[in-house]
């Protein structure tokens, strides 16, 4: 891997942050508060993280003006911390570079339309009529569809499947083992026995989309599933037929929405939510972890139902008076009604 070292100076020029300190100081690397090195850049976004600040060992600090004062060291000012740390993490990044050109040993047909700038991993399968835009790198053993689009800039991790006609935008990243297209869960019931329907809509993924390994988007029953852009999907999330979400909306780990919900712009899903079919979600919508949403939510805000942890002895205590509710609510209203009486 070949080393990186930068001027703190440029870093801070780049980033558009006010330097405080010697512009020539030389950075090899990032680190947290507690555990950079000389030669290193560390931040702090987490006011619970401060109390690490003043014994800090790295070369320069990315943090806000308001604590600046307590940095023993350089630092460089921003707002916003963690996005100048964001930012900067990529000038560091590790992970080898594709580069352009077709591996011997894919497999990509003759009608496919492949940029000479895009990358096509080992092993890869390229289908016929799918389109390949400018820089794309299609990791090993991918499989692209017939007739899919893939927008200049996207990266397909290795192993990723894209069913036939799905529509990737630009920009967008794709981690390992998602599966993108794949037929929804759609069948009719006769007496009995279910019936499989033909799933006939795509996936339609706008531009700077993520979605996690193993992720799973289904394709639509007739119109399209549709991830707007700047969506960040985590890993483990099911995306149900004709599903649609907002743009810039966010989803952490094992996240489930129903088929035919419709999810509004900046949306927020705490890890385990799960929402239920035919429903819509208002904008700006934060769901707390194990929320389970039944009804439509018609205004912004965060809302919760998953119950936190406690000891096995007290849930037991308030499993039971959960089931007494409903004999409880029936027994204070027939005592309102004696006392009103």
């Amino acid at each position: 891997m070949t080393k990186r070292s930068y001027r703190l100076g440029d870093i801070a020029s780049e980033l558009g942050a006010e330097l405080r300190g010697d512009p020539d100081t030389e950075i090899r690397g990032l680190a947290t508060l507690q555990a950079a090195a000389p030669g290193q850049i560390a931040f702090l976004a987490n006011s619970s993280y401060g109390r690490y600040l003043t014994e800090t060992r790295a070369s320069a600090v990315i943090l806000s003006p308001s604590v600046a004062d307590e940095c023993p060291t350089n630092v460089l000012l921003l707002d916003n911390p963690y996005l100048g740390y964001a930012r900067l993490s990529h000038w560091f990044d590790p992970a080898p570079v594709a580069a352009p050109g077709v591996h011997p040993s894919a497999v990509v047909a003759s009608s496919a339309k492949v940029s000479k700038t895009a990358s096509i991993g080992p092993q890869a399968v390229v289908e016929a009529d799918a389109v390949i835009g400018d820089g794309v790198v299609v990791g090993a053993g991918c499989i692209v569809g017939a007739r899919c689009q893939i927008g200049e800039q996207s990266i397909l991790r290795a192993r990723v499947t894209l069913a036939h006609d799905i529509v990737v935008g630009r920009r967008c990243h794709i981690l390992s083992g998602a599966v993108i297209g794949s037929d929804g869960f759609g069948f009719a019931n006769e007496k009995g026995a279910w019936h499989r329907i033909a799933q006939l809509g795509r996936v339609v993924l706008g531009d700077d989309v993520e979605v996690g390994a193993n992720t799973t988007i289904d394709r639509g029953a007739l119109d399209d599933t549709v991830i707007g852009d700047g969506v960040k999907l985590d890993n483990l999330i099911q995306i149900a037929h004709n599903v649609s979400i907002g743009d810039h909306s966010a989803m952490a780990a094992m996240v489930g929405i129903a088929g035919s919900t419709r999810i509004g712009s900046h949306c927020v899903f705490g890890g385990q939510s799960g929402v239920a079919g035919h429903l819509n979600i208002a904008d700006q919508v934060h769901l707390t972890g194990m929320t389970l949403v039944s009804g439509d939510i018609r205004e912004s805000g965060v809302y919760s139902s998953g119950t936190s942890a406690d000891s096995n002895r007290q849930w037991r205590k308030n499993a039971v008076r959960f089931r007494q509710l409903d004999a409880m609510a029936r027994r204070l209203k027939e005592l309102e009604k004696k006392i009103e009486g």
